[in-house]
């Protein structure tokens, strides 16, 4: 009898076979944004390129370091498949939704973990804007700030467990 999987197919496909895994040496954006609590973690590199018809800036390389679960290793290995190709406005356009729609039938308690490439993309994207002193687009500064805020949440509602499992357990 087969038990039939938690996950689709296209996360599993991805998640057996992931696409662009590793480090762009001399990248032009890094991303990285992750979950201390649940253990999902991403660093995502962009390299951009000029297209020498349009003279736009596109993304030409991508690839990801993601310590996670299966879910934020099937989303970060699609949306560097994506993204290859496309210009920087294309790429701040994909919406977590459209993740979601292509990785179909993600498991509520995974929903979380399904959306880290996207906020990794646009910390990746606004890296490279500032590194290139570049105005940064109002829509990506928010989000930017929200990803940021976000962090700082986590990492105080995770430095408050940590002492309050020092004084359960009486450690230093």
């Amino acid at each position: 009898m087969r038990v039939p999987s938690l996950y689709s197919k296209e996360i599993m496909k991805h998640f057996k076979n992931p696409k662009n895994v590793g480090v762009i040496k001399n990248f032009d954006g890094l991303g990285k944004v992750g979950q201390p609590i649940c253990g999902d973690v991403l660093w995502f590199y962009i390299k951009i390129k000029e297209n020498k018809k349009t003279k736009k800036k596109i993304i030409s390389d991508a690839k990801y370091q993601t310590f996670g679960c299966v879910v934020a290793l099937a989303n970060s290995s699609l949306l560097t498949t994506i993204i290859k190709g496309k210009t920087i406005e294309e790429a701040l356009k994909i919406k977590k939704e459209d993740i979601l729609k292509k990785l179909k039938n993600v498991p509520i308690i995974k929903l979380h973990c399904s959306v880290l490439a996207i906020d990794a993309l646009s910390e990746a994207i606004y890296d490279y804007y500032k590194k290139n002193n570049l105005s940064i687009p109002i829509e990506l500064e928010k989000r930017h700030q929200n990803i940021q805020q976000t962090l700082k949440n986590v990492e105080k509602r995770h430095k408050e467990y940590i002492e309050f499992e020092k004084k359960m357990w009486g450690r230093k």
